[in-house]
């Protein structure tokens, strides 16, 4: 699963998921990618799904690249705890996603291999998404 190695804090706030995504809204590596519609956090396990979907379809050739990292603790209080006694413990880690946010991208196999691969990927993910192509792509 992936996790950040080390943190300078421990836990943090929610905060709020408004407005577009400013960065990683642009193909930059594949020639074809799934861009996010919704805002959501996307769990780290729910990350991991999506890939061994992606590379289990596509037969581990093509390259697959996952555009999102889980950086976000979410905590969690256990269950039948009366309120106050400070902030819960970390439960997962989570990547915080915003419409227009590309997900994954894939090159080195055709299109609707591609397609196909990034639809179960989609799958396992909680937002809606949307198939894109690179601008410069000719079959």
């Amino acid at each position: 699963m992936l996790q950040p190695r080390k943190t300078k804090f421990r836990k943090q706030q929610k905060g709020r998921m408004k407005g577009n995504s400013g960065r990683g809204n642009q193909l930059a590596y594949g020639t074809f990618g799934i861009k996010s519609l919704d805002s959501e956090f996307i769990n780290s396990r729910q990350i991991e799904a999506a890939r061994i979907a992606a590379t289990r379809y596509m037969k581990r050739e093509g390259s697959l690249w996952i555009k999102i990292f889980p950086d976000k603790p979410i905590t969690k209080k256990p269950l039948e705890v009366r309120m106050g006694k400070g902030k819960g413990n970390v439960e997962y880690w989570a990547a915080v996603v915003k419409p227009g946010r590309i997900l994954f991208e894939v090159s080195g196999v055709p299109l609707e291999t591609a397609r196909e691969a990034l639809r179960l990927a989609a799958q396992k993910l909680p937002v809606k998404t949307k198939f894109i192509v690179a601008r410069d792509y000719q079959e």
